[in-house]
């Protein structure tokens, strides 16, 4: 008896259903695909009970035929490809023609579709892969579709769904995914009569995430807009100040497509190496364009992973978008006051209105009460005229500044004193001159005012240095003309040269709690942690003049065992391998002979490092230092450093700072904290009710 037998239709139904549809968020995805693949720019998703017992997916696309409607739900019944050069060039998110098959064969399907130039629509009705009803009906231009008791013919599967909430969420995790690639479509999504997710649909995709992750974490990423060797990636990353508890938030869309990359993953954090604290990661929204002929979208039946023809340049490319916009558009945190008023304008500058009604307070002093005039009963002053204020004792009527100020004439040891602009500035902070007024003090006889002539002043006029006379190219002298015959001259247009305003260096102003460098810097003031500072400043050193680590050699080799991947990957990089200080040799594979190692390193165990060391070639990290070395700058750079507390003079704040501020690669520490904040002069102005 033959025991090979072919499967009916149902079970093989069933079986391929399995691989695309698991939960009612797979029936969410490959409905939304093809919405998006059918040209749609607003789509609505409802769903009930976590999608398990409905779902309608409402789209405004070109819609589907009445012909081609009962083909469509059929197993690899697609309009997306047609021959097998199409798989080499595919740009649409649907194109395995699965998706409405595997959906039909585990729920019950109702669908409404009309096209533009068509009459009358279509009401197409399948159940469990069989159809039931197909009629016109009256309907919107575009497709809908409504999925009902998912799993009801496959209650093995229905037991194995979690609860409708967390069903719920991974629908609206994937809406989420869809509405970020594609910031050009409106989409609502709606749960149990509740709308939680809708989009304008304006093509922005700062407008995208900030519908779908709201204000606070659109406004702490940065832009990336960046082209390498063809690939072209633009989105947002993450400020390193708000970096999130895990990996959820690093968002990669491939052509559109939403995609899991271990490539881009591991690019994304290496570019912020060094800059983050620990159990802090990267988000990010990037797109990446690149041409469809070095991508593989075919490797998984629901086509969220892809393969790439050159995983290092896409790592490359990753890296350095990233790493650029770190680099350009993250500046020190801007610490904003807040807008509070303190004070009611009537408290600040209106006298407060007398209160006619008598009002008293008691105070016991010796159990005997005494009246105490209350607020309202106190007097207020009014306003007195210059005359009144005279005859009071304390009122000093000032001169004009004219005949009360008196010169002093500067000694040649002054002079040679304050010779420099810097000796001058710093001279006059040491011993400020005394300017001596007419001002009268209370115990002091008022000086004699001097009264300056006429005759005095045309003195001092006549002794201003005339410029010389300039001759005319004529020869002819230079004749002085008066203001009537000046304007019927043409006026002379002097073209000055335009010098680009020097940038202002930072001025260090004094320090806060032993800790805090408080420096002025044009118009704003910075606040900067200055063991964060130095140990940053430390560790790039430390990093520069390491590019030749020495080694220390062994007596007998070490032999390790490595996989053979990471055997492929440690052997083709001996060279960069040999510039880490490691002395490596291979040997029969998968086993590598380990001569010396850097002499940093100390006693730990090579075979540990080695796998380490080969696991970066794997990832295609452009920087191929295993974790161990940085730890070990950063342990040298901490006990280096000045510490919080430490005594320091000011000239030593101000070399730090001036070797610090402007440099993009000291912001933060090695451990992730900020070095520097800045506060801007207008923000404290507001504080102090200067400008409003």
């Amino acid at each position: 008896m033959s025991e090979i037998k072919v499967l009916s239709k149902e079970v093989s139904e069933l079986i391929a259903a399995g691989e695309v549809i698991d939960r009612p968020a797979s029936i969410i995805k490959e409905l939304l695909e093809n919405a998006i693949d059918a040209g749609a720019n607003v789509i609505t998703v409802e769903i009930k009970n976590g999608g398990r017992t409905y779902i309608r997916v409402t789209d405004n696309g070109k819609g589907i035929s009445k012909e081609d409607l009962p083909t469509a739900f059929l197993r690899h019944a697609t309009s997306k490809i047609s021959v097998k050069n199409d798989l080499d060039s595919i740009m649409t998110l649907g194109f395995r023609g699965e998706a409405l098959a595997s959906i039909c064969a585990v729920s019950k399907v109702d669908v409404l579709t009309k096209r533009p130039e068509e009459d009358y629509g279509t009401h197409y009705v399948i159940e469990g892969a069989v159809e039931k009803t197909c009629e016109e009906c009256g309907c919107p231009d575009g497709t809908t579709f409504v999925v009902r008791d998912i799993f009801y013919n496959v209650p093995a599967r229905l037991k194995f769904l979690k609860k409708d909430v967390s069903e719920g969420n991974f629908a609206a995790d994937l809406v989420t995914k869809l509405t970020l690639s594609h910031p050009e479509i409106s989409f609502k999504f709606i749960r149990d009569n509740k709308v939680e997710i809708l989009t304008a649909g304006d093509g922005k995709i700062y407008s995208a995430v900030y519908s779908v992750y709201g204000r606070d974490f659109a406004n702490s990423m940065l832009e990336v807009d960046y082209t390498w060797q063809g690939m072209h990636i633009t989105g947002f990353t993450v400020k390193p100040l708000s970096a999130k508890p895990n990996r959820r938030f690093q968002n990669f869309f491939v052509n559109k497509r939403y995609v899991k990359s271990r490539a881009c993953a591991a690019a994304l954090e290496e570019a912020y190496r060094n800059l983050l604290m620990t159990g802090k990661f990267p988000a990010c929204v990037l797109y990446i364009d690149i041409p469809p002929n070095t991508i593989d979208v075919n490797v998984h039946p629901t086509k969220i992973e892809v393969r790439f023809s050159d995983e290092k340049l896409m790592h490359e490319a990753v890296f350095f978008a990233v790493k650029n916009s770190l680099m350009k558009n993250d500046r020190p945190n801007e610490m904003h006051l807040e807008n509070k008023r303190n004070f009611t304008d009537r408290e600040l500058f209106d006298i407060p209105k007398k209160d006619n009604s008598v009002q008293l307070k008691f105070s016991m002093e010796n159990d005997t009460p005494k009246p105490v005039a209350s607020k309202a009963e106190i007097p207020v002053p009014k306003p007195q005229t210059e005359k009144q204020y005279e005859n009071s004792y304390s009122y000093q009527k000032p001169a004009p500044t004219l005949k009360t100020v008196e010169s002093r004439s500067i000694t040649e040891e002054e002079k040679e004193k304050l010779s420099g602009s810097d000796d001058m500035f710093l001279a006059s902070l040491e011993q400020p001159a005394k300017k001596e007024t007419a001002v009268t003090e209370l115990s002091g006889p008022e000086p004699k005012p001097h009264k300056v002539t006429v005759e005095e002043i045309n003195k001092a006029i006549s002794e201003i240095p005339l410029p010389e006379e300039p001759e005319e190219q004529s020869g002819d002298a230079f004749k002085f003309i008066d203001a009537q015959s000046f304007t019927k001259k043409k006026p002379v247009s002097v073209i000055v040269e335009e010098k680009e305003p020097e940038k202002p260096k930072p001025v260090v102003v004094g320090e806060l709690f032993k800790t805090y460098v408080v420096a002025q810097v044009g118009d704003e003031m910075i606040l900067m942690d200055k063991h964060a500072a130095h140990e940053r400043y430390i560790f790039e050193r430390i990093k520069s003049d390491a590019e030749q680590l020495e080694t220390q050699m062994f007596l007998e080799p070490i032999m390790v065992l490595l996989s053979y991947d990471e055997y492929d990957a440690l052997t083709a990089n001996l060279d960069k391998v040999s510039q880490l200080g490691f002395e490596i040799e291979p040997d029969v594979a998968p086993t590598v002979a380990v001569k010396g190692v850097p002499i940093i390193l100390g006693d730990d165990n090579p075979a540990d490092i080695i796998s380490e060391l080969a696991k970066n070639f794997i990832e295609n990290k452009l920087n191929p230092q295993i974790e161990l070395f940085d730890d070990l700058y950063h342990s040298i750079a901490c006990k280096a450093a000045i510490k919080a507390n430490d005594t320091n003079s000011g000239i030593e704040l101000q070399a730090l700072v001036n070797a610090v501020y402007g440099q993009e690669n000291i912001r933060y520490c090695p451990h992730g904290r900020p070095v520097m904040i800045t506060l801007t002069k207008r923000d404290i102005e507001k504080q102090f009710r200067r400008v409003l």
